[in-house]
């Protein structure tokens, strides 16, 4: 068939792109470990440290392990017990063998040990702080608590943790939506449309009054202004339907996912032919 192609090295920065490439974990580490320092050398209590950073006071004692500040016996004790085991096993049977040494928990064990990766934020962290398995983790605890309670708090939740994330419209058409922050650092309740060039914001008034009119969570919607004839209501419905709050009929779902069969058999065709031109070359 030929000469054999030469090899051709991938190009740096080459594969898989990350999923979320603003997220640094050790960054995140660094910022409340500096936090936490500040507050205990004003002489805090942890407890206090943890009311402020909004952490338990456990990880605030592990953020000031791992930082070299905190001395304690018991955090000695742990410390040398394992180091000492350290020499000659590795790191998970270290811990096994200084919880089984000290008769504490795997749990206690590591609670005095610094971290290794970065800190696991709370709920409420901006979303560019945790890694994309916690963020997913976040979306299913928030979507099942809303599912069950519809509330505007629980709603809200929900709304914030899918910021980004793409949706379809009643006619398949994709958007996402993105929510700013104010100049007090807050977010502010409205919902910026990414489908059409300069579009307009959609206010959490219309959010809400959508929310009011479904009578049954999970039911079937037939149209967007079944739920309310208001500007945008197209979003909120694709929106409700990815959480889950309402159902769709059965030729709606058909042309979502036409839409994205379409996009696929191009992608093959393409591919098809591209290998077409290549074998007719050899």
């Amino acid at each position: 068939m030929g000469e054999k192609r030469a090899y051709k090295p991938r190009k740096p920065g080459g594969g898989r792109k990350k999923l979320k490439p603003e997220y640094d974990a050790g960054k995140n580490l660094k910022e409340q470990m500096d936090a936490a320092v500040a507050l205990y050398n004003s002489e805090m209590s942890l407890q206090a440290i943890a009311d402020v950073l909004n952490l338990n006071p456990i990880k605030v004692r592990k953020l000031l392990i791992t930082a070299g500040v905190y001395e304690s016996n018991a955090a000695k004790k742990v410390k040398n017990t394992f180091e000492e085991y350290r020499k000659t096993q590795d790191y998970k049977t270290s811990i096994l063998s200084t919880a089984n040494t000290l008769k504490l928990s795997k749990a206690s064990v590591t609670s005095y040990l610094p971290y290794k990766k970065g800190v696991y934020f709370p709920n409420t962290a901006d979303k560019e702080k945790i890694s994309v398995g916690a963020e997913r983790q976040l979306r299913y605890r928030a979507v099942r608590k809303l599912r069950t309670e519809p509330t505007e708090e629980h709603l809200w939740e929900v709304v914030l943790l899918y910021a980004g994330v793409r949706f379809k419209t009643y006619s398949g058409l994709p958007f996402t939506y993105e929510i700013r922050k104010g100049r007090n650092g807050k977010y502010t309740k409205e919902l910026w449309i990414d489908r059409r060039e300069n579009s307009k914001s959609l206010a959490w008034s219309s959010v809400l009054l959508a929310l009011g009119n479904i009578k049954k969570v999970g039911e079937v919607v037939e149209r967007p202004k079944a739920l309310s004839d208001i500007r945008g209501v197209i979003y909120i419905y694709g929106m409700f339907y990815r959480f889950g709050l309402i159902d769709v009929p059965k030729e709606v779902k058909e042309k979502k996912n036409d839409r994205g069969n379409k996009k696929q058999k191009k992608g093959r065709e393409d591919m098809l032919e591209e290998n077409i031109k290549f074998f007719r070359r050899l």
